[in-house]
């Protein structure tokens, strides 16, 4: 993984990508990434990044990155309201 990363750098040194846009364009895939693991739920999302909730939901607006939406077949977890629980 070190050497992988190391070669990307001097490429992205050797054709003069700048220290933020290269920031950035990591910070944005890596929120989407995890985005696409949670399936879109923003809670798991940032526990997956170490982010808090706020935090990455300010990211993903910044970002203008989409969530991915629930599909239609999977079932939306119901809440139980703390009185019954």
């Amino acid at each position: 993984m070190r050497e992988r990363l190391n070669r990307l750098v001097e490429e992205m040194l050797e054709k003069g990508v700048l220290y933020e846009d290269a920031r950035q364009e990591f910070e944005r895939r890596f929120v989407t990434c995890a985005l696409t693991r949670s399936k879109g739920n923003l809670s798991r999302a940032a526990e997956l990044l170490g982010l808090h909730r706020n935090t990455l939901g300010r990211k993903v607006a910044a970002y203008r990155i989409k969530r991915t939406p629930l599909k239609a077949s999977e079932p939306r977890r119901q809440r139980i309201p703390k009185s019954v629980a």
